[in-house]
C-alpha cells in the first residue's frame, strides 16, 4: 500500500494485544523505552531519559499544534498584501511540493530508527559530527526563535480589543503558562497540546465555512462577493516595482511568506524519541503530514484571497503599523467589512488561542533539540538532567530565557518586531530543511554502499534521492532569496540584514569551528553507523503490550483517535 506522500509502509511487527499492561511498570521499560548512547564523560546521564508515552493522536496533533499559529492566521496576510490572492495561492501549492519532498526525507530515516531529536543527530551519524553540530544548533535557535515571535503575535492580536494592557505584562503571563505546562510530564503536554491543536483544527474548518457561505450570499448585507476581489483590485498584487517586475516580486514575497508559514515533518519527527510504538504511530503521523499540507495550507491560501481584498486599510494598518484596534486577521477583517458582530471577537480569541498554542509547541520541540545536543556531547552535559517525570527541565528554563527576547516589544512596533523574527525563523527553517535533505541523500549512499535493500526498512520514499535533490535545491536557493530587499535601491536596513543573513553566517562557522576544534571527518557511505540504537528500537517494538481500556468508552475512543 502507497500512501499519499508517497512513501510505501513495510510496517514491521510490534507484539499488539489487549493484555494488562505489566509491561509499563516493569524495569525492562526504562531500557527499552530509552536509547542508550555509549560512554559519555561529565555529570548528567548518558543515555535519554525521556518517556514513550506520546500516542498516535498526541503526535499527530503536536504537528497540528507546531504549524497552525500565528503565521496561518494572521502573518499570512502580509504576503496577500504584497502579492494579491493569485500569487498567494500559487506559491502556497507550489512550496507545499516542497515539503512534502522534505517529509518523505525526514519519514524514511526517523521510522527506522525512532530516537530523540533524530534529524539533528542523523546529521552528525551519516555526514559529519560537525555538520550535525551546526544542525543542531540551527535546529535549536530556529525553535526557539518562535518561542518570542509567537509571544509578540499574541500581543499584536490582543491589539484589536485594548492596548491599555501593557505588553510587558501579557510576555509575563504568556512565559508563565508556557513555563507551568512544559514542566509537567510529558504526557500532560501531550494532552494540553492535544486538546489545544483539535480547537485549531476546529477553527480551520469553521474559517472555511464561514468562507463558503459567505462568498455565495450568507452573509447580513446579503452580497454573494464569490472571487470579486480576484477581479478587483485583482489576482496580482504589484510590490516594490510596478509592471510585470512588481508583479513577479509580489509572488516572490508570498513564495517568502510560504517559506516561512508551511512546516510540519519536523515537528512530527522530534516527537519519535517519546512515541509509544514508534513504527506504527510515526507513519500514520507522516502521512497525515499530506493531507495538513493541502487542507490548512493550500485552501488557507485560497480563502484568505477570497475574504478580504489585497488593497484593505484595514490590514496594511495592523500588519505594516501594528495600530492599535486594527484587526491583524483577514478573517476577522473580513467579518468586520461583513457588519457581522460579536463572531469577529470570538475568532480572535480563538487565533490568540491558536497563537499560543503554537508557542507553547515550541517551547517543547526546542528544549528538546537542545536536550539532543547536551546528550551527545554538543552542549554543556547539565543540560541532560531530567525530572522524575522524564522533562529535560533546563532545557525548557533555556528556552524560557530566549523567550524574553518578547520584550523587544517594549520600545518597538510589535508589527516590525514580529518583522524582524519571522526574517530570522524563515532562514533558520530553510537550512534546516536543507540539512534533513542532505542527510537523506547521505543515508540512502550509506545504505547502497552497506548493501541493505530498501524493502528491509519499515518505510521507503517513493521520490527517492531525486525528493532530496529537488528539495535540497529549492531551499538553499529561498534561504539566500528570503531577505533580498535589503539590496534593492533604497531599501537597504541594518536589522533586516541581520535577521535575514546571520543564521546562514552562524551554520558555517559552527560547522568550521567544530570541525577544527575536535578534528572530525566528512564520513564515508560504507563507514556511516546505521545499527546504533537499533536494537533497542526494535526489541521494545516486540516486547510492547497494549494496555486494556479503562472501560467501553475508552476503547472506542483510543481506536478513534490513537
Amino acid at each position: 500500500m502507497t500512501s499519499a506522500l508517497g512513501i510505501s509502509p513495510t510496517i514491521q511487527g510490534s507484539a499488539v494485544s489487549e493484555k494488562e499492561d505489566t509491561y509499563a511498570h516493569s524495569p525492562l521499560v526504562l531500557s527499552l523505552s530509552t536509547l542508550v548512547l555509549g560512554p559519555t564523560t561529565g555529570p548528567g546521564p548518558s543515555h535519554d531519559e525521556t518517556h514513550r508515552k506520546l500516542k498516535s493522536r498526541h503526535i499527530q496533533l503536536i504537528g497540528i499544534g507546531g504549524t497552525i499559529g500565528t503565521a496561518l492566521y494572521v502573518q499570512i496576510g502580509r504576503g496577500l498584501m504584497q502579492g494579491g490572492p493569485a500569487s498567494l495561492f500559487i506559491a502556497f501549492t507550489f512550496w507545499c511540493t516542497v515539503i512534502l519532498a522534505v517529509n518523505a526525507c525526514v519519514a524514511e530515516m526517523v521510522t527506522y530508527l525512532p530516537i530523540s531529536s533524530p534529524f539533528i543527530r542523523f546529521a552528525g551519524r551519516y555526514v559529519d559530527d560537525a555538520f550535525g553540530v551546526a544542525a543542531g544548533w540551527n535546529f535549536f535557535l530556529f525553535q526557539a526563535a518562535l518561542v518570542p515571535f509567537e509571544v509578540v503575535a499574541c500581543n499584536l492580536v490582543i491589539n484589536y480589543w485594548t492596548s491599555s494592557i501593557h505588553v510587558g505584562i501579557i510576555i509575563v503571563i504568556i512565559l508563565t503558562i508556557y513555563a507551568s505546562v512544559n514542566l509537567f510530564a510529558v504526557k500532560w503536554y501531550g494532552e494540553s497540546e492535544f486538546w489545544m491543536a483539535l480547537g485549531k483544527v476546529v477553527l480551520i474548518l469553521g474559517l472555511m465555512a464561514f468562507t463558503f457561505v459567505t462568498m455565495v450570499g450568507g452573509n447580513p448585507k446579503r452580497d454573494p462577493y464569490g472571487f470579486r476581489y480576484w477581479k478587483d483590485p485583482g489576482p496580482f498584487a504589484e510590490h516594490i516595482k510596478t509592471g510585470d517586475l512588481g508583479r513577479f516580486l509580489g509572488f516572490l514575497a508570498c513564495l517568502i511568506q510560504a517559506s516561512f508559514t508551511i512546516a510540519g515533518p519536523d515537528y512530527v519527527a522530534m516527537a519519535a524519541g517519546e512515541a509509544v510504538k514508534p513504527r506504527v504511530t510515526m507513519p500514520r503521523a507522516f502521512n497525515a503530514v499530506f493531507y495538513r499540507l493541502t487542507f490548512f495550507f493550500v485552501l488557507g491560501s485560497l480563502c484568505v484571497g477570497i475574504v478580504v481584498p489585497h488593497t484593505d486599510p484595514t490590514l496594511k494598518d495592523a500588519l505594516s503599523t501594528g495600530k492599535p484596534g486594527a484587526a491583524a486577521s483577514p478573517y476577522v477583517i473580513a467579518m468586520n467589512r461583513l457588519d457581522i458582530s460579536v463572531l469577529p471577537h470570538i475568532v480572535n480569541a480563538l487565533v490568540l488561542t491558536a497563537a499560543f498554542s503554537a508557542g507553547n509547541s515550541y517551547v517543547f520541540c526546542a528544549s528538546r533539540s537542545l536536550y539532543g545536543l547536551a546528550l551527545e556531547g554538543k552542549a554543556p552535559r547539565v543540560l541532560t538532567k531530567c525530572t522524575k517525570q522524564g522533562v529535560p527541565v533546563y532545557c525548557v528554563l533555556v528556552v524560557l530565557v530566549i523567550g524574553l527576547l518578547s520584550f523587544l516589544q517594549v520600545s518597538n512596533s510589535a508589527a516590525v518586531v514580529l518583522s524582524w523574527f519571522v526574517s530570522l525563523v524563515t532562514a533558520s527553517q530553510l537550512i534546516n530543511y536543507s540539512v534533513i535533505s542532505f542527510t537523506f541523500l547521505a543515508w540512502r549512499n550509506a545504505l547502497a554502499a552497506q548493501n541493505i535493500p530498501l524493502e528491509s526498512l519499515p518505510y521507503t520514499s517513493r521520490l527517492g534521492k531525486w525528493g532530496g535533490y529537488y528539495a535540497l535545491t529549492l531551499t538553499l536557493v529561498m534561504a539566500f532569496v528570503g531577505g533580498y530587499t535589503v539590496f534593492l535601491p533604497g531599501k537597504w536596513d541594518v536589522p533586516t540584514f541581520l535577521f535575514s543573513y546571520m543564521i546562514i553566517c552562524v551554520f558555517p562557522v559552527l560547522f568550521v569551528g567544530w570541525k577544527v576544534l575536535k578534528r572530525s571527518n566528512l564520513r564515508r557511505p560504507e563507514e556511516v553507523d546505521l545499527l546504533t540504537n537499533k536494537a533497542e528500537v526494535d526489541a521494545y517494538e516486540r516486547e510492547y503490550v497494549s494496555p486494556i481500556p479503562r472501560n467501553v468508552v475508552s476503547k472506542y475512543w483510543d481506536k478513534l483517535v490513537g
